[in-house]
């Protein structure tokens, strides 16, 4: 297949929708000859920040010498941003060549969804790439989630919230339940951010299957700001390093990409202090606070639950207090079965201007369907039919010196990242 049919076909198994289990991402790596056990493999599971742990980890193991493939999800612009090798997207040509073939392979007898499907092209062209080490972002939970066939070296569990409860359960217990899946015997977990319960959750699942639990706040930690912080970790201890990444939050994902290395060493994958500070340094991740314009700022964050709006309101209170005076725009679009008014509820006291818009694609609630949820708990709305004209829209009702936050769904982020970009949208979004 061309990339373009390649997308497209990928496109269509989104009809399959989200099937939780492992069997039909067994079978297909199986017809493959197994290629996740070719390389080392460091699994990463949490509600919010296991993205952005695994971008840092990343790159402080590229930064070490090592050969590293990254697979994360969703992606923003382009569907290669999910699986790259050393920073490096995969080719074009080579998501055609590996479509074809994992197509060929999986046949009429194991339905693939989309997500499976990409797990095994992921999966099969680290293999191919010879990658030292891949380092696995969990799509969804994790007992279930089609990343979970690999045999890591560590595993982190970064923070765990409600979100997807439709699939993982409705209180925090059940969750923690789903996400401690990844845990395997005798393979060091750690913890990030943890609330009591999730935290017990997840003891006793790795206490139960002897594998270390190293918990944030306990085990290890981080201290300082994005511009010098210190780590004191299992072992090791380093000082003076920084995070380019917006947010205090994430130095616990540092922290936690930190802990993860520690724990890996074990396995051969030794990272020196001067890698260390150059990877964490290099880190890039798009769409978590990133600032993306200047007069006005426009600022991109992806926060689509509770808990990340939480995250979001944090850094919106320390830019305001940093920028007397200054006003906030949020353009806000989010899926129809995420919990609008309790994400809006909690961004409320830090904005003054509020635009509804949605993202290109079907599982977006409209701006109405927004505008109709939320009209009690911010009685001054504004509605706007596109991203485009949302952001057109938030730039008017500001000025130079203030800020805009586009936020709600990674979908909508990507959307304006394209927009921005001139780019057009890719159709494959999930």
């Amino acid at each position: 297949m061309t990339y373009a049919s390649a997308v497209e076909y990928l496109y269509g198994l989104q009809k399959h929708g989200i099937k939780l289990g492992l069997h039909n991402i067994r079978a297909i790596l199986s017809r493959l000859g197994r290629p996740d056990r070719r390389y080392r493999a460091i699994h990463i599971a949490g509600t919010n920040g296991k993205g952005s742990t695994a971008a840092m980890t990343a790159a402080m193991l590229s930064a070490a010498g090592y050969r590293v493939g990254l697979y994360t999800s969703p992606h923003l612009v382009d569907f290669r941003e999910r699986i790259r090798v050393n920073g490096a997207m995969i080719a074009e040509s080579r998501v055609g060549e590996l479509v074809t073939r994992i197509a060929m392979l999986a046949g009429d007898d194991v339905p693939l969804t989309f997500f499976e499907f990409t797990t095994a092209l992921a999966f099969q062209y680290f293999a191919e790439a010879q990658v030292d080490a891949a380092v696995l972002e969990v799509g969804m939970g994790g007992r279930f989630d089609a990343t979970n066939v690999v045999e890591p070296i560590a595993t982190a569990i970064t923070t765990i919230s409600l979100d997807h409860e439709e699939y993982l359960g409705p209180t925090i217990e059940r969750i923690a339940y789903e996400k401690a899946g990844i845990i395997k015997p005798g393979v060091p977990v750690i913890g990030g951010r943890l609330n009591e319960e999730a935290a017990r959750v997840i003891q006793e699942t790795a206490a139960a299957r002897a594998a270390p639990f190293h918990r944030l706040g306990n085990a290890f930690d981080a201290h300082g700001n994005q511009a010098a912080f210190d780590y004191a970790g299992i072992r090791a201890r380093y000082h003076g390093l920084s995070c380019p990444l917006e947010g205090r939050h994430q130095l616990d994902n540092a922290a936690c990409a930190l802990a993860l290395l520690e724990a890996a060493e074990s396995s051969g994958l030794r990272v020196p202090p001067a890698a260390i500070k150059q990877g964490l340094a290099a880190t890039r991740w798009e769409g978590r606070l990133e600032i993306v314009d200047r007069n006005p700022t426009v600022v991109l964050d992806g926060a689509h639950n509770p808990a990340a709006a939480g995250v979001l309101a944090t850094y919106l209170a320390a830019f305001r207090a940093a920028h007397p005076g200054v006003r906030i725009a949020l353009v806000l679009g989010m899926m129809r079965d995420k919990a609008h008014r309790p994400f809006v509820h909690i961004l409320r006291p830090h904005i003054d201007e509020l635009v509804l818009t949605q993202a290109d694609i079907a599982r977006a609630a409209t701006a109405l369907e927004l505008r109709n949820g939320l009209i009690d708990v911010m009685p001054s709305l504004h509605l706007a039919p596109s991203p485009g004209q949302a952001l057109t829209l938030a730039r008017r009702l500001v000025t130079a010196a203030d800020l805009i936050c586009v936020t709600g769904s990674l979908m909508l982020v990507g959307d304006m990242k394209a927009l921005l970009r001139g780019w057009s949208l890719s159709p494959v979004r999930g």
